[in-house]
């Protein structure tokens, strides 16, 4: 039996992009997962590719700047499956752009769902994960954090506040759970397409198409974390690119 087989896991942020390949991989080595983001169309869609292969999924839209939503999702996983064994937070958006630009609503955005969301997972899945005596978290951040660059202030902000979220909770967390952080770096995803300043898009997409690496890549991390003995806490995992600097 893999360390992985049995476990429930919630994903938030599972609807594409590095969600979709946790979900994937997490199923195809037996666990069952439990899925969330806000396009409940394609959590349909993924659920019935990993009943197909034999694996199990359960769904429900989150929108993760929602509390409620959260404790829903959380909620779900016991109904359904009787217990909690991981949280990957993984949904985030970002909407990079110039400060000059004053795009505050963006700003706000960001800290809503990268940071707020975020949160109100540890909310939403502490309890349960004290109550059952063990439980893990696995929140995705950003290379954009460890090396910070124009146009990419205020999400790297979020990202490196989570950081700072994430290590005092492993602090507090005591033997009985688990806290892991993942920071990819340039990965293929749709990422670019919620940005609103068309040259920072531009950007964004132009070193995605020289650069990217695929996003089973962090699904990868993320699932070796997760497979662990008990008593191993994988504190941080950096994944990018050889060619991104």
């Amino acid at each position: 039996m893999s360390g992985i087989e049995g476990k429930v896991v919630v994903i938030t942020g599972a609807s594409s992009g590095i969600g979709e390949a946790t979900a994937l991989l997490l199923a195809e080595r037996g666990a069952k997962v439990v899925l969330g983001a806000r396009r409940s169309d394609r959590l349909e869609a993924l659920a019935s590719r990993i009943a197909d292969m034999g694996g199990e999924a359960a769904f429900a839209r989150t929108d993760v700047r929602q509390r409620k939503d959260l404790s829903e999702l959380v909620a779900l996983a016991g109904e359904r499956y009787g217990k909690l064994d991981a949280l990957v937070s993984n949904a985030g958006i970002g909407l990079v752009s110039p400060l000059d630009e004053l795009r505050v609503e963006d700003w706000e955005e960001m800290i809503d769902v990268n940071l707020k969301g975020v949160l109100y997972g540890i909310a939403a899945a502490l309890p349960v994960f004290r109550k059952q005596g063990f439980g893990h978290f696995v929140n995705t951040l950003s290379t954009a954090g460890l090396r910070i660059v124009p146009l990419q202030s205020v999400y790297a902000g979020t990202k490196n506040a989570v950081r700072a979220i994430s290590e005092g909770l492993r602090q507090e967390a005591g033997d009985k759970l688990r806290v892991t952080t993942v920071s990819p770096g340039f990965v293929h995803t749709d990422f670019a397409q919620s940005i609103s300043d068309p040259e920072a898009k531009n950007q964004i997409i132009e070193q995605m198409h020289k650069i990217a690496i695929p996003p089973d890549a962090i699904a990868r991390a993320i699932v070796f974390a997760i497979e662990q003995p008990a008593n191993i806490d994988v504190g941080e995992i950096v994944v990018r690119p050889t060619a991104q600097g």
